[in-house]
């Protein structure tokens, strides 16, 4: 790793143990979809795919390009979480992927390209509070009879989504208990063996007693527990870091970067960092007590980031050198720096911080 100028290195390790950590918060039977879509939040989707391959019994992507690299790297069911493109739709059947449907004509069209041998897995989804995609719960029972009377669609699992498990536990449960009596009258007038899911991963570390047969795990998967308070049953899975590719010594007065947002007012030795926001350090993070970790020490981030690099203050460490070791999210020494807290330093969420980190980063499995 001494040749890289920017790297994120990921342990396999990490992510079995958030898997495991998953399944303890559920019961014995409920079943496992890990969510890699967007690359595996950044991580590598089929790297991800195959170290939880013993963990996990479906995988959850966001469209066909994305099932097709899952389904290179395990054998598992995908489900495509995403609505299909009426070009895709043939692909999707052929190659057996689950499509996510939000009405009757989407099933139908599904169930008009199946091939002859095996009818296509539907999963249908019901909008109860997103507003993303489903169908209204309103009409929901009647849509998934029409749905389960197709020849060549069969219902794999029905679903709905959470919009506030992390943030409005009062919605939440009462939306919970909307789709848990919608559930009922579905079991009772929709005959199947398919399964129902709704939990992300806020809801699976929140509310595990509403697991039904399937949980949708992700961001915890990758060790960022999106509700703070839980984030020590989990393991950060990723470690983003750089170097020091120069370092100076500057006088007071002296203004950094653009925009001349900063000016030194000591002598400030300077750290030049092989690492900008093309690499998935965010530029709204400049400005705002960002912080990067070398030697084991928090080092300011001064002025604005640019594209391709970055400049920090170094004063008070000892002994920098050149091509020295950065951590830019992860732990160094005693100090750690996790992906929420540049989250919250860019107003963003730990889902962008994570597929924020540009393709230029080497990815490297531990």
């Amino acid at each position: 790793m001494s040749s890289y100028r920017c790297w994120a290195e990921i342990s396999r390790a990490a992510l079995r143990h958030n898997a495991a950590a998953a399944r303890r918060m559920l019961g014995a039977n409920v079943a496992l979809l890990a969510v890699i879509k967007a690359n595996g939040y950044g991580h590598g989707l089929a790297e991800v795919a195959k170290a939880l391959a013993d963990e996990a019994q479906l995988f959850g992507v966001a469209n066909l390009p994305e099932a097709i690299e899952a389904r290179e790297a395990v054998p598992h069911p995908v489900i495509i979480l995403g609505p299909a493109l009426p070009k895709e739709r043939t692909e999707i059947a052929a190659r057996g992927f689950i499509p996510s449907v939000s009405n009757y004509e989407e099933a139908l069209a599904f169930s008009r390209v199946a091939p002859n041998e095996r009818p296509v897995e539907g999963n249908c989804a019901i909008d109860t509070g997103m507003g993303r995609m489903g169908m209204a719960e309103e009409g929901a029972i009647h849509e998934l009879k029409r749905i389960a009377a197709l020849p060549n669609l069969h219902l794999h699992s029905v679903s709905t989504h959470l919009p506030v498990a992390d943030e409005d536990f009062a919605f939440t449960r009462r939306q919970l208990a909307g789709f848990q009596a919608l559930a009922a009258k579905i079991r009772q007038e929709v005959p199947g063996a398919y399964m129902i899911h709704v939990l992300p991963s806020a809801g699976v570390m929140s509310f595990g007693a509403s697991a039904f047969e399937m949980v949708r795990a992700g961001l915890m998967l990758y060790g960022s527990a999106p509700l703070a308070d839980l984030q020590d049953r989990l393991q950060p899975a990723l470690t983003l870091k750089t170097r020091v590719a120069l370092l100076r010594e500057l006088p007071a007065g002296r203004s950094i970067s653009y925009g001349r947002t900063f000016v030194t007012e000591r002598p400030t030795r300077v750290a030049t960092l092989a690492v900008g926001y093309a690499d998935g350090l965010p530029r709204s993070v400049s400005g705002r007590g960002a912080a990067v970790l070398i030697r084991g020490e928090r080092c300011p981030v001064l002025g604005r980031i640019t594209m391709d690099l970055t400049m920090v203050d170094v004063t008070q460490v000892r002994d920098v050198s050149l091509g020295d070791e950065v951590v830019l999210i992860g732990r160094q020494g005693d100090e750690q720096i996790l992906a929420a807290e540049v989250a919250r330093q860019a107003s963003s969420v730990a889902w962008e911080i994570f597929t924020g980190i540009g393709s230029r980063v080497a990815r490297v499995y531990l």
